[in-house]
């Protein structure tokens, strides 16, 4: 009998490991190149006492570029995932109309986003997936006048919503491409010389980006 039993738990282990289901080769970490489309607009300033005056509902385009890194699990079925970036844009605007004797000038800077995903394999090497989470975006402003010139290094806080489609190029390789939209509600100036002042704002950022990685 007790060889029965054993040649029973040594067929078993051997029949799991052949019904077990396959990982799918959109799991592990990874890290990927970034590059595309960044658009910035600007909406109407709550704390803003004369909108006619406002200056800030103008778009500001340019190229986004960076870094990214993550790392996803299968749970069978649906692939989960958190994620990291750090871009930068070459976005810039220069004002041709005077505020209060002083021209202006916007460069968009860096960008900080973490979050996660969640993901389905369409085929055996594409996936479709979601994303979501927080964004930290860094603009300077330059307010040049006839004796002097006022610097702003501005940071804003909000969230990221997006998503896009993921290819595979080989066992390790691939491409994938996104749409993504961020939304920025405050802005803290740091103004040299002077205590740094929250505003809120209404910041919304478009981009549609492509991307190269590797998975190990």
């Amino acid at each position: 009998m007790r060889s029965y039993v054993i040649a029973a738990l040594l067929a078993g282990s051997v029949a799991f490991p052949a019904m077990a289901q396959p990982t799918s080769p959109f799991t592990g970490p990874r890290v990927e190149g970034l590059i595309g489309y960044d658009s910035l607009r600007s909406g109407e300033r709550e704390d803003d006492a004369d909108t006619a005056t406002d200056q800030g509902d103008e778009t500001i385009d340019g190229v986004g570029f960076g870094v990214g890194v993550g790392y996803d699990y299968d749970v069978g079925g649906v692939i989960l995932g958190v994620e990291g970036e750090f871009m930068e844009s070459s976005g810039e605007q220069d004002s041709d109309e005077s505020i209060d004797g002083f021209t202006r000038s916007i460069e968009t800077g860096r960008d900080l986003y973490v979050g996660g995903r969640v993901g389905m394999q369409v085929a055996p090497s594409t996936m479709i997936y979601a994303k979501g989470g927080y964004t930290n975006l860094a603009v300077e402003a330059n307010y040049e006048g006839v004796d002097n010139t006022v610097e702003f290094d501005d940071n804003a806080d909000g969230f990221r919503v997006g998503a896009g489609v993921e290819q595979l190029f080989g066992p390790n390789a691939y491409g994938k491409l996104e749409y993504r939209y961020s939304n920025y509600n405050n802005i803290e100036h740091n103004i040299e010389g002077a205590t740094d002042v929250t505003r809120n704002i209404d910041l919304d950022r478009h981009q549609v980006v492509a991307g190269v990685g590797f998975r190990f």
